[in-house]
Parts: C-alpha cells; structure tokens; sequence
C-alpha cells in the first residue's frame, strides 16, 4: 500500500498523464507493430491499470477492442511490478503459475511480453510497457521480442520525464 501512495505520488510530482495520451498510443502502436502483436500497451498503475497508451486490433478483425483500464489483479503486468523484472511469456499455458489468469479467457490471450518502467532517481515502478497476442510464439523468437518491449520500455521513460522535464 505505501508503494502504491509513493508511486501515485510520483506520478502526480512528475505531472504524467493519466488518461489517454496521444504520444503514449504511438509508443503503443511501435510496440504492437515492432512485435507484430495485435495489442500494445503503456501501462501506468494507479488505481487501476490504466493504459494512457494503447493500440487495439483494428474494429472490423474479429478481435476484443480493450479499454483504458483493468484492475489491477489482472493480466501478467503486476508480476512485473512486484518483481521489478521484464516478463517473458511466449506461451502463457507453458506457465501454470501464469496460464491460470482472467486476460487468457476473457481476452484468449497466449502470448504476453512486459517490462516494468522503473524511475531511475527513485526506484518506483510507475507502472509497465506490454503486448499481447491470441498466438502463442516461438521460444525461438522470446529474446528478440523481450528486447523490443525492453528497448520501447526505455523510450516511454525517456519521452515522459523529458516531457515532464518542460513542465
């Protein structure tokens, strides 16, 4: 709970959005496109989860168009948060401890990539960059997509406390 106080703190001293962000969606539309992953995600833990960046599939594929926000018990970004870690999951059914989740049957999802956004002068994680995807991926291929959300993940940093640095 005090993490939480000091990191909605933080987020507030460091004047992030916290709604929709248009520069925070096409940092989501990279991730999505870069992993080809059908959903892309720059995830801020406030209250709830909240994606001040998020790319959807488009309207007309089939796919579940996602909302802004989810609680904060779902998906596979708190076990970044906790851990402090980038979370590689491939196949998320390869993974009992993670396969046993409400995104995988509400959404059908299979694949999850994430990295926390930890700042750097405080240690608080603010919240986290993902993608997901309703196809499982080769383990082959687990690496180079972790790199990509690892690198896009220092991006966002870098874009929200530069843009926080003008304010």
């Amino acid at each position: 709970m005090a993490e939480q106080q000091a990191r909605e703190r933080l987020i507030q001293q460091l004047g992030l959005p916290t709604g929709a962000d248009q520069l925070m969606d096409e940092f989501a539309d990279h991730l999505a496109e870069k992993t080809g992953m059908l959903y892309g995600f720059v995830n801020l833990f406030l209250g709830e989860q909240t994606f001040i960046g998020l790319h959807n599939p488009p309207a007309d594929s089939g796919h579940l168009i996602l909302g802004r926000t989810m609680s904060r018990d779902h998906g596979w970004c708190p076990a970044v948060v906790r851990r402090k870690m980038a979370l590689p999951l491939p196949d998320v059914h390869a993974s009992p401890r993670f396969s046993g989740n409400f995104v995988v049957d509400a959404v059908g999802i299979r694949s999850y990539f994430g990295a926390p956004l930890i700042h750097a002068e405080t240690g608080i994680t603010l919240g986290t960059v993902c993608t997901i995807d309703p196809e499982a991926r080769p383990r082959t291929d687990a690496r180079r997509l972790l790199r990509v959300v690892k690198d896009g993940g220092s991006e966002v940093l870098h874009a929200l406390t530069s843009a926080t640095a003008v304010h």
